[in-house]
C-alpha cells in the first residue's frame, strides 16, 4: 500500500467530525468567535434545528478581505500572537472551526472592519472557497451556514429532531451567555424569538446574577447563595441554590473555567461531595460556578471541542469548591427556599363550590358507604347544624389541635426567626407565630436534621470507631485499581477502613467502620476503586457512612405522632435556629414552611 497525503478538503471533513458534532457545535464555535471579537450584541437564527440554515451576527471588530480569506484556512487564527499554548486568554485558539464548518456545508461570511469603506464576503461550499467580493453590511460580522453536513450524508442520519437540535443549540448559547452578561443575545427562527437576553446593567456580580436568573428561572436569584473564595491564586465565584431548590437531573448545573463552559467530572464530583449531607442521591442542586485560574495552571488544549480541561493541581481546585460550597450552606443556617412556601400557597385554594345537600344528619352521612371524606367545608356546615354528642366528638377528632398551654404562651419576638409555638396539629406539625406570618414545622424531619448534625459533630471530634475482622479479607482486582486503593490508605483509615496492599492486584481489609455493621467488603472495595478512578474521591464509603448516620438520626429523632408540650416545641424551634442546614432534612426535603401574613391575607381577599 502506498502512503499519501490526504487532500485538504478531506482533512477538514475529518476535523469537522471532532469539532462539529451537531448544529449546536457549529453555533457554539461561531458565537465564541463573536465573543472573542469584542461583540456587545450577538443574534442567532436557527431553522430546522440548524440543519438547513443557521446564522450568527455580531457587532464585533470585523475582518478585512485579506483576513476573511485567511480565516477559512486550516490552523489560521488571530488568537495566539506569540504561539503560547500555556497562556490562552480567548475561547478559540485552534483555528479549526471555520474551515471545519465550511468543509461540510455551504457557508458565507460577510464582515466589515470599523471605519472601513465597505464590507467583504467570502463563500465556501464543501471546503472550496471563493474570492472575497464587496458586500453590504453596516458593521461586525455575519456568518450564514446552509445545508450543514450535506457533504457528509452519514452524519445527517444521526441528527435528532429539529426540536431536540434546537434545545442543544439553546443550551450552548445559554452557557456562553451566563459567563458574559455584558453581551446581549437573541435567538430566533425568523418566525419567533426563542431567547432574548438584554445586556445586563449594574456591577458585574449583580449583572451576572440577573443573567443567571433570566436563564435558570426567577426562583433561582431569590434562593441563591453567593460564592466568593480564593486559594493559592485560584478564585471561585458564582451562586448556588439552597438544597430545597433541587431537580431530578443536573441540567441546571453550570461550570465555567476562565469564562469557558466546561463539563468536567472532577468539578461535578466536587459539587456532589459538597451537597452530600443535604440531598438524596437522585436529586441535584441548581448552581453556576466560575473558576478563574492562572493560565499556566490549566490545559485547555485537550479536545477540539474545548469542553474538557485539565488542572495542574486538581485536588486544590476540588478542595476549594467543596469548602466554599459547604461554608455557604452553613452560613444559610436554617433557611429554606421560597419555592417551599410558594408551593404551599399554591396548594391552598378558597372553596367556591355550592354547598352540598345532605339527605341525613352529619353522623349518619359519614357512616353511609361512599360518603365524602370529612373536610373543612363539611366541618363548617356541621358546626352550623344541630348535632348529637357522637357527631361533636367526631368533629373534635377530625380537627384535632394540641394547643400550647396558657402558662407557656410567649410573646412573639423578632429575635426568633422561627417564631413562638402556638399549636401542634395532628401530633406531627408545629404551628409557630412570627412577627409577619406563621411557620409550620415537620417535627420529625426537623429533629432528624438536628440529630444528624449532632452525630456529625461527634464523629469529627471523636473519630469513627472501627471493628477488627477476625479473619482479614483479601479482595482481588486489577493492578491499577488495587494501586489506587492502596495509595489512599491513610484517607480511608480516617473513615474507619484499614487496608493494605497484598501483593500484585490485591488488597487486604483488616478493619471496617463499626457503624456499618456487617457489609459486603468485596463490593465496597471495588466500588471505592471505581469512585477513585472516576472522580478521585472515595464516595462509596462516605455515602454509606452518611446513609447509616442518616438512618440512625431518623430512628433517634422525635417521631410523627408524638405529642409535645409548649416548652418542647419552642426548644425545637430554638435549636433549629442555631443549627446549620436545619431548613432541610438529610434528603433535601424542607423541615418547615413559612407563610407570610400578606400572602395569607391574599388568600382571604383582604388585600
Amino acid at each position: 500500500m502506498t502512503i499519501r497525503l490526504l487532500p485538504s478538503t478531506t482533512v477538514n471533513r475529518i476535523a469537522a467530525g471532532e469539532v462539529v458534532e451537531r448544529p449546536a457545535s457549529a453555533i457554539k464555535e461561531l458565537v465564541e468567535n463573536s465573543i472573542d471579537a469584542g461583540a456587545k450584541r450577538i443574534d442567532v437564527i436557527i431553522r430546522d434545528g440548524g440543519r438547513t440554515f443557521l446564522s450568527v451576527s455580531d457587532d464585533g471588530s470585523g475582518m478585512s478581505a485579506e483576513d476573511l480569506s485567511l480565516a477559512v484556512e486550516r490552523h489560521a487564527t488571530s488568537k495566539l500572537p506569540n504561539d503560547d499554548l500555556e497562556n490562552i486568554r480567548t475561547l478559540g485558539f485552534r483555528g479549526e472551526a471555520l474551515p471545519s464548518i465550511g468543509s461540510v456545508s455551504r457557508m458565507t461570511m460577510t464582515s466589515r472592519v470599523q471605519d472601513s469603506e465597505s464590507a467583504w464576503m467570502i463563500s465556501l461550499e464543501g471546503g472550496e472557497k471563493s474570492e472575497p467580493i464587496p458586500a453590504a453590511l453596516s458593521h461586525g460580522t455575519t456568518i450564514e451556514v446552509r445545508d450543514l453536513f450535506y457533504a457528509t450524508p452519514a452524519r445527517l442520519k444521526f441528527l435528532k429532531s429539529p426540536k431536540t437540535e434546537n434545545a442543544h443549540a439553546l443550551d450552548a448559547i445559554k452557557r456562553l451567555a451566563m459567563a458574559h452578561p455584558d453581551i446581549a443575545f437573541t435567538v430566533g427562527d425568523t418566525a419567533r424569538t426563542m431567547l432574548k437576553l438584554p445586556q445586563a446593567q449594574g456591577d458585574f456580580l449583580s449583572a451576572r446574577l440577573d443573567r443567571l436568573d433570566a436563564i435558570m428561572g426567577n426562583a433561582f436569584a431569590a434562593n441563591a447563595l453567593p460564592i466568593d473564595a480564593e486559594r493559592e491564586g485560584i478564585h471561585l465565584s458564582g451562586h448556588i441554590g439552597l438544597p430545597t431548590l433541587n431537580r431530578g437531573n443536573a441540567a441546571l448545573q453550570f461550570l465555567f473555567v476562565n469564562g469557558r463552559p466546561v463539563k468536567d467530572k472532577l468539578l461535578f464530583g466536587a459539587v456532589r461531595g459538597a451537597y452530600r449531607d443535604f440531598l438524596a442521591h437522585s436529586r441535584h442542586p441548581l448552581l453556576a460556578l466560575f473558576i478563574d485560574i492562572p493560565s499556566d495552571s490549566l490545559d485547555v488544549n485537550v479536545h477540539p471541542a474545548k469542553t474538557e480541561v485539565r488542572f495542574k493541581d486538581a485536588g486544590l481546585v476540588r478542595g476549594l469548591i467543596v469548602s466554599a460550597l459547604r461554608h455557604a450552606l452553613a452560613e444559610a443556617g436554617h433557611r429554606a427556599s421560597t419555592t417551599v412556601s410558594d408551593q404551599a400557597l399554591g396548594a391552598m385554594r378558597p372553596h367556591t363550590g355550592a354547598t352540598p345537600m345532605y339527605q341525613a344528619s352529619y353522623g349518619g352521612n359519614q357512616n353511609r358507604p361512599g360518603a365524602p371524606s370529612f373536610g373543612l367545608h363539611e366541618a363548617a356546615r356541621a358546626f352550623q347544624t344541630p348535632l348529637g354528642t357522637d357527631s361533636l366528638n367526631h368533629l373534635d377528632t377530625a380537627l384535632s389541635v394540641q394547643h400550647v398551654s396558657g402558662k407557656n404562651i410567649q410573646e412573639v419576638s423578632g429575635d426568633w426567626p422561627l417564631g413562638v409555638a402556638r399549636a401542634q396539629l395532628h401530633e406531627t406539625y408545629i404551628v409557630a407565630q412570627t412577627d409577619d406570618g406563621i411557620v409550620i414545622v415537620d417535627q420529625h424531619a426537623a429533629h432528624e436534621r438536628l440529630v444528624y448534625e449532632d452525630m456529625k459533630k461527634g464523629l469529627e471530634e471523636d473519630g469513627i470507631k472501627r471493628q477488627g475482622l477476625l479473619i482479614p479479607e483479601v479482595v482481588e482486582m486489577d493492578e491499577a485499581a488495587a494501586d489506587r486503593i492502596a495509595a489512599r490508605a491513610d484517607e480511608l483509615a480516617e473513615l474507619g477502613l484499614v487496608i493494605e496492599a497484598f501483593g500484585t492486584g490485591a488488597i487486604v481489609v483488616r478493619e471496617t467502620p463499626a457503624m456499618l455493621g456487617e457489609i459486603d467488603i468485596q463490593g465496597l472495595i471495588k466500588d471505592l476503586a471505581d469512585d477513585l478512578a472516576e472522580c478521585d474521591e472515595a464516595l462509596s464509603l462516605k455515602e454509606q457512612l452518611a446513609h447509616v448516620s442518616g438512618t440512625m438520626a431518623c430512628h433517634g429523632s422525635v417521631r410523627a405522632g408524638r405529642r409535645l408540650n409548649g416548652d418542647e416545641m419552642n426548644a425545637l424551634l430554638r435549636q433549629m435556629e442555631i443549627t446549620p442546614h436545619s431548613g432541610q432534612c438529610n434528603h433535601g426535603r424542607p423541615t418547615y414552611v413559612e407563610l407570610k401574613l400578606a400572602d395569607i391575607e391574599k388568600l382571604f381577599g383582604r388585600r
